[in-house]
């Protein structure tokens, strides 16, 4: 009788027990990467046929623009969304450095304020 239970007891375990989202998980992260990486290259294509930089330069320009653009991101408040979505899909690209960079200075905006205001009115004494 008791294992008759503790079999009934496994099953609605299992029954019960939320389902693993890790693949759909994985699978958002690998293709958000993927695309951000893409939209890298195609920056990175676009500075070595139009505007004729070598290799070296072209790095630094796609490195540049794409940390702009993952800090433009987050000051519209469209990088958090992704990275609500994909994980850590958007934060290892480059683009995630700038959006570790630009998210504190957003969040403490308003105390900056207030700190350059002692400041002047310190310095004014």
């Amino acid at each position: 009788m008791e294992r008759f239970n503790a079999e009934r007891y496994q099953s609605e375990v299992n029954a019960r027990m939320p389902r693993s989202k890790t693949f759909r998980a994985c699978l958002r992260a690998f293709w958000t990467g993927g695309l951000i990486c893409v939209i890298g290259q195609l920056v990175s294509d676009t500075l070595q046929y139009r505007c004729r930089l070598p290799e070296e330069p072209r790095a630094a320009g796609t490195a540049i623009v794409m940390v702009f653009l993952g800090a433009f991101l987050t000051g519209i408040g469209v990088y958090d969304r992704i990275g609500e979505y994909a994980g850590a899909g958007s934060v290892v690209p480059i683009t995630g450095f700038a959006n570790s960079v630009v998210s504190p200075a957003i969040e403490f905006k308003p105390e900056v304020r207030c700190i350059i205001g002692i400041v002047r009115e310190n310095r004014n004494r």
